[in-house]
């Protein structure tokens, strides 16, 4: 069961006056975007599309077909991607790693 967290729900649960859950204050959240797997989905491919880029274009460098500023941009690019991918992933093994420990 989700929390609605709208001005509504949270007046009046302040106009009842109990510190509890009521049923305006408890409804189901209708998701409207893409799911958390998604989103992380997303972001795994993107960052391993950023990092075949640069690879592609660093060997097409090695060839003599690419300028060296063009290498950087791209490498740099999928650096910070993977930096960005790697925080996230420590965040959500801490995350784990919490929850796991929290006694039922």
């Amino acid at each position: 069961m989700a929390v609605d967290f709208t001005i509504g729900a949270l007046s009046s649960l302040a106009s009842t006056g109990k510190t509890g859950t009521t049923a305006a204050a408890t409804s189901v959240v209708r998701q409207t975007g893409p799911s958390f797997a998604e989103t992380l989905q997303n972001v795994a491919q993107g960052t391993i599309g950023e990092l075949q880029g640069a690879e592609r274009i660093s060997l097409q460098a090695l060839s003599g077909e690419a300028d060296i500023r063009d290498v950087t941009d791209a490498v740099m690019s999928a650096e910070q991607k993977l930096q960005t991918a790697i925080s996230i992933r420590d965040k959500i093994v801490t995350a784990f790693l919490e929850v796991s420990r929290m006694q039922i």
